[in-house]
């Protein structure tokens, strides 16, 4: 058996409560959810990096999330908004080395949020945002 949590998931080696599947992604409910409602869209091909996922899957996990948000607003959960939420490596919080999509139902003081670091209140001057846009460029380009 892999190790990979979510392939074992997506080869019925391990229970999973499905709320949407095609031929490219899977979406099911998290086991520890934010939120009633929480799901995981993954695709079926094992991508450790949002980088390696051909645009063409990428668009269908977009268009998968968005059938989820569109079954929150349908069903009685509690669901004022929502969130999408991907985390690319270690750094930014992927925990599971398989690429996904959290999405899950919000509601005003549901007490979830994202916390901004200490100086997220003080603005990049002008000439920084513009260097640091001209660097993107660049390596954008270069492909």
């Amino acid at each position: 058996m892999t190790k990979c949590v979510f392939c074992n998931l997506l080869a019925g080696k391990l229970p999973s409560s499905v709320v949407y599947e095609d031929d490219a992604v899977c979406a099911l409910l998290d086991i520890q959810p934010v939120n009633p409602g929480h799901t995981l869209v993954i695709p079926k091909t094992h991508f450790e990096s949002l980088c390696e996922v051909p645009p063409d899957v990428l668009s269908r996990l977009i268009a998968a999330a968005q059938r989820v948000v569109e079954g929150f607003n349908n069903t009685d959960l509690a669901c004022e908004g929502a969130n999408l939420f991907l985390a690319d490596g270690e750094a930014a919080g992927q925990e599971v080395p398989h690429v996904h999509l959290h999405v899950f139902p919000r509601v005003v003081g549901d007490g979830f949020g994202l916390r901004f670091g200490a100086g997220y209140k003080d603005l990049p001057t002008r000439e920084t945002l513009d260097r640091v846009a001209a660097s993107l460029r660049a390596a954008i380009a270069k492909g």
